[in-house]
């Protein structure tokens, strides 16, 4: 019960989504009458399931990076106060961005919690906003020139042309809205992913993850938003921001669905990697920006930029810069309350030493740091950040420093307990490994995974060669962590 109870802002922070963010996909087909918003809605609640469920993995991978969020509770009015701020907005009438309170409020924890905040994540994160949004445009602006061209050399009539516009805008909502689900459901259940309180199972040949149970329920909280508050929004997006009919409707649709898909897709990632490409980060990109860029850049290619009602796409931008700031302002001060008032854990407090031992294990991944200079006790991020800063270590040297130098104190205590609790999740001989631990002590992960390579070498992550293995494996090595942790 208290589980579901701290989920409920995830489950809030959905519902805010759908009521927000459906309008960036089905406001311009259902404020120019083409479809019903009945249909609309039951068309989006379904794709942003699936969207959210297949391919949602993605984009939270980026969140976390940014912060990650180590206590359910600190989870909880992360996303609770994004919520609050996106409904605060909702009521207001704009379509503000999920995406950028989210991240608003990450940092707002990253504060209270004393963690830094990774600055070259949150760069990527802003230059992908700004770059989606541009995007967008230059797509929407190139589809309607070619559509200008096409349509009349097609010399389609009337009532044809409006039909194939109606059953596209059906389409591309469908997909559009898969697209959202897939890039978006990383604001709502983000941040719980490192903290579910799911256990992976098994569906016939299908494995149903920890992630994508979190994922169902937060795409279930999108839907019910849909139906309940978005058909609002949908005349914000469709008719003040500029006047559009159909045809740019479809337009409009057609270049956010592209744009939010080539930000979520792992597959696409892939492939360009393996042909030696360029990358696209994937990142919860705004769906309000994608569609304001979209109708901003039809404006421009039917060279009726003065149809821009530029007071109202003012107001829209004022809301995206006050949204982060408001959110981590938020997130802030309700953690304070949270903690201190109802002395709920919303940090698990990280420290930090440099030890020979740590020293050693650095200078085995050819890091070579000043032991007398450095060593002792750090007691949080902050601290450990300012004593390393004037070595001038690159990033990725940073980085390693700080995950080997992080105290997280493990006693594997009544394992016996630990093996009924994951049994027909872990394997025995992957039990048999851990029992044969029995009244050890760890002072840092690392230590511990070196152990379990020792007694088996199935717990090095080196030997699996797909992705979705090295994250499975990682599933088992976080949840073997936090059951032992000691607090």
């Amino acid at each position: 019960m208290l589980t579901l109870i701290y989920l409920s802002s995830g489950l809030f922070f959905g519902w805010s989504l759908g009521a927000n963010d459906a309008a960036n996909v089905w406001g311009t087909a259902v404020s120019t009458k083409m479809v019903k918003f009945r249909l609309a809605a039951l068309i989006c609640s379904i794709f942003v399931i699936l969207g959210a469920t297949i391919s949602g993995a993605g984009a939270s991978q980026t969140l976390g990076k940014l912060g990650a969020v180590n206590e359910i509770a600190g989870a909880f009015m992360v996303v609770l106060s994004a919520g609050f701020t996106v409904f605060m907005m909702t009521r207001l009438n704009l379509p503000v961005s999920t995406s950028q309170a989210i991240v608003g409020s990450i940092i707002g924890w990253n504060f209270f919690a004393g963690m830094l905040t990774d600055y070259h994540v949150l760069s990527k994160i802003v230059s992908s906003w700004i770059g989606s949004l541009i995007l967008a445009g230059v797509f929407s602006y190139l589809i309607f020139i070619l559509y200008k061209k096409l349509v009349p050399a097609l010399r389609i009539s009337i009532f044809r042309l409006d039909s194939c516009i109606r059953l596209g805008l059906i389409v591309l909502g469908a997909f559009g809205s898969y697209a959202l689900g897939a890039n978006n459901i990383a604001n709502v259940m983000g941040v719980f992913v490192t903290i579910s309180p799911f256990k992976s199972f098994q569906i016939g040949p299908f494995e149903l993850t920890s992630t994508m149970q979190l994922f169902l329920l937060g795409g279930l909280a999108i839907a019910v938003g849909v139906y309940t508050y978005s058909e609002r929004v949908m005349t914000t997006i469709g008719q003040k921001v500029a006047r559009i009919n159909p045809q740019t409707a479809l337009v409009v649709i057609l270049s956010t669905a592209l744009v939010q898909f080539l930000f979520a897709s792992a597959g696409l990632n892939k492939i360009l990697a393996a042909l030696g490409l360029p990358t696209i980060p994937l990142v919860p990109v705004s769906s309000s920006q994608l569609v304001v860029g979209a109708i901003v850049g039809i404006g421009l290619a039917g060279k009726h930029g003065s149809q821009i009602q530029l007071r109202t796409l003012g107001r829209i931008v004022m809301g995206w810069i006050t949204t982060p700031v408001a959110a981590a302002l938020v997130t802030f001060m309700c953690l304070f309350i949270l903690q201190n008032v109802f002395d709920q854990k919303v940090y698990h407090k990280v420290s930090y030493e440099i030890t020979p031992e740590v020293v050693a294990r650095l200078q085995r991944e050819g890091v070579g740091i000043k032991f007398e200079e450095l060593e002792g006790y750090y007691k949080n991020a902050y601290h450990f950040n300012r004593a390393l800063k004037s070595y001038g270590y690159d990033q990725k040297t940073l980085n390693l420093i700080f995950q080997y130098a992080e105290i997280d104190k493990i006693n594997i205590i009544n394992s016996a307990r630990f093996s009924r609790k994951v049994a027909g999740w872990f394997t025995d001989t992957e039990i048999k490994s851990i029992m044969l631990l029995e009244s050890s002590s760890f002072r840092h992960k690392w230590e511990l995974a070196e152990r379990l390579i020792l007694i088996n070498p199935i717990w090095n992550p080196r030997r699996f060669k797909t992705q979705a293995e090295l994250e499975a494996y990682q599933r088992k090595f976080d949840y073997l962590i936090n059951f032992f942790r000691v607090e």
